[in-house]
């Protein structure tokens, strides 16, 4: 007879998923249902994921981090899985969207996160179902403060959900189980057999979150496309990078602030030299002067500086990369 497994929140801990199916000696017809989040955090979400690519009878659930990657709100976390999968990146975008945000057995309902209490599985908006940020604000203004969905549940159908870390075992509460136990962070991954809900445990060798935030910190900030982002977004994402003190990243941000201080300051300059270079074409072609400042892909600075009307603030607003500002160095 062939068996039914629900598992939790594998966040990339992919020999703690192996570890876990190999204790029930999974078998190819058995049908196994993950409840969403598969990436982000563990340190072989890669893995994780080609598993479920590549395994007849399985499900996955779309989870908010799914969700964020599908929608590219990339935090740190999804960053960091970009990175990893490289190549292989835009084909996970691809299968993300064939993932479904409920799956019902005869014996449970599986979602990610939440279910709202008074409609049916079929009206369940997508953004509760798989804990985005707007369904969990949706949430918040139908229950009481400090209240959980499922202290509000009655339906008479078991719901199995991940999402929130409930502790180490599966938190169990009006015919709900929460089975997300914080694997990624060094706890267990919980799965659950049906149809008697047996529950099946593995413990995490190590807090993977915890070691992957410092081993992914030069590669994700060496993947930014630091020379064609504004000026103004690189600041931000300086500031967002002001608590790191692991001594090679912080070195490596030092250095990026540097360079975009001295690219900046370099504007000054760059206004002088196209000055200049403005009243030489005007000395040397008086006639031609339109002519000659159209062959140069800033001839726009060079009309404003013919008619003295060329000013910092100019600069400042159209050479807003780093790249701009290098472009048309080389070109003075």
């Amino acid at each position: 007879m062939n068996r039914t497994f629900v598992v939790g929140d594998i966040h990339g801990c992919f020999d703690e998923l192996i570890e876990l199916l190999e204790s029930v000696a999974l078998q190819p017809d058995d049908f196994l249902i993950s409840v969403g989040d598969i990436v982000d955090r563990g340190n072989k979400s890669l893995e994780v994921y080609q598993f479920f690519k590549n395994r007849h009878n399985s499900v996955v659930l779309m989870g908010n981090h799914e969700r964020k990657h599908l929608n590219q709100v990339l935090s740190y976390a999804q960053e960091i899985v970009k990175v990893q999968f490289g190549e292989e990146y835009q084909g996970f975008l691809e299968w993300l969207q064939t993932l479904p945000y409920y799956y019902e057995t005869p014996d449970a309902i599986i979602v990610h996160a939440a279910f709202e209490q008074g409609k049916n599985l079929q009206e369940q908006r997508e953004d509760v179902l798989c804990g985005a940020t707007a369904g969990e604000r949706y949430l918040e203004t139908l229950y009481p403060e400090n209240t959980y969905w499922n202290d509000y549940y009655t339906d008479n159908k078991s719901i199995i959900y991940g999402h929130h870390v409930v502790g180490d075992s599966p938190k169990i509460k009006n015919n709900t189980y929460g089975i997300d136990t914080g694997c990624c962070h060094g706890d267990f991954l919980t799965m659950i057999e049906l149809p008697d809900f047996k529950v099946h445990q593995v413990k995490a060798k190590k807090d993977y979150w915890k070691e992957e935030q410092i081993k992914w910190q030069i590669p994700v900030l060496k993947s930014k496309d630091w020379n064609n982002m504004s000026f103004e977004n690189i600041q931000k994402q300086l500031e967002k990078s002001s608590y790191i003190q692991e001594p090679q990243t912080r070195d490596y941000l030092d250095n990026l602030e540097k360079w975009t201080h001295d690219l900046k300051n370099s504007l000054p300059n760059i206004l002088q030299k196209i000055n200049n270079l403005s009243q030489d074409l005007l000395g040397q072609f008086p006639e031609e002067f339109n002519q000659k400042a159209t062959q140069y892909p800033f001839s726009t600075y060079l009309f404003k500086a013919k008619a003295k009307n060329l000013h910092l603030k100019d600069l400042e607003k159209g050479l807003n990369t780093p790249q701009k500002v290098l472009d048309i160095v080389k070109i003075l």
